[in-house]
């Protein structure tokens, strides 16, 4: 008695998992989540070093074979071919010409040029040491920004700030995203639509001095010597993508 009850138990639950799997398979299909930034044309959105940029809802699962080939399952080898069999006499098959591509037809109207365009500003142009509130007399280089996007179709704007190594890494992350929200937020305010500004913080890991600011004395913002030595690395990248037209 008590195995048919363990075996009708082992069942129901067999049966619930199967059920359960197909409800967040049918879930998943219906919200159709996908992991990257994508422009009006379903296509996705690169860096200018060709990386596809990764939104909030990304997982490992989402990976797809243009944007992160290395995470997709590796495809078992091909089964060997099977020996042909013996070819039965037949008449012999003329062969057949191949087809020419049909010509190419210039789309009407003006033609669409892509554009990549990546600005570096320095940080301590718009902002003040260890700050994240844009300085006024700065604004002028945003607002030239800005007034060269005229002419886009834009697709997307990604704003990655970056800090010096001053102070600790936990703290440097959130100020460069600070200062790249900061940007973004400028932005907005200046008839930029919300949703085509992405922000970025890599905080102090992607520096530009490399070797050229070591052994200047104290790590902290009171030695003058080294902030000024490190002021390259204080900057905010903006890179534009979309299309303009001839």
């Amino acid at each position: 008695m008590i195995n048919k009850m363990t075996k009708t138990t082992g069942a129901l639950m067999t049966i619930s998992a199967i059920a359960l799997s197909s409800l967040a398979t049918t879930v998943a299909a219906q919200e159709g989540v996908i992991g990257y930034v994508q422009d009006t044309r379903g296509g996705f959105i690169k860096t200018a070093s060709g990386l596809c940029i990764r939104t909030g809802y990304w997982t490992p699962a989402m990976a797809n074979q243009e944007c992160d080939p290395d995470l997709l399952p590796k495809a078992p080898p091909p089964a060997a071919p099977a020996a042909p069999a013996a070819p039965r006499s037949a008449a012999p098959v003329a062969p057949v010409a191949p087809v020419a591509p049909a010509p190419a037809v210039a789309p009407r109207g003006a033609s669409v040029a892509p554009v990549t365009e990546k600005v570096t500003l320095q940080a301590d142009a718009l902002f003040d040491f260890d700050k994240a509130i844009i300085r006024a007399d700065a604004s002028t280089k945003l607002d030239d920004l800005v007034g060269r996007l005229k002419g886009i179709n834009l697709e997307v704007i990604i704003a990655i700030g970056h800090t010096d190594r001053i102070g600790s890494k936990a703290y440097n992350q959130k100020l460069s995203m600070r200062r790249a929200e900061a940007v973004k937020a400028y932005m907005v305010s200046k008839g930029i639509p919300a949703n085509r500004v992405y922000t970025e913080g890599k905080g102090p890991t992607q520096p530009v001095t490399a070797d050229k600011c070591k052994k200047m004395g104290a790590e902290n913002g009171r030695n003058k010597k080294l902030v000024a030595c490190l002021a390259a690395d204080r900057r905010v990248e903006i890179e534009v993508v979309g299309t303009r037209t001839k």
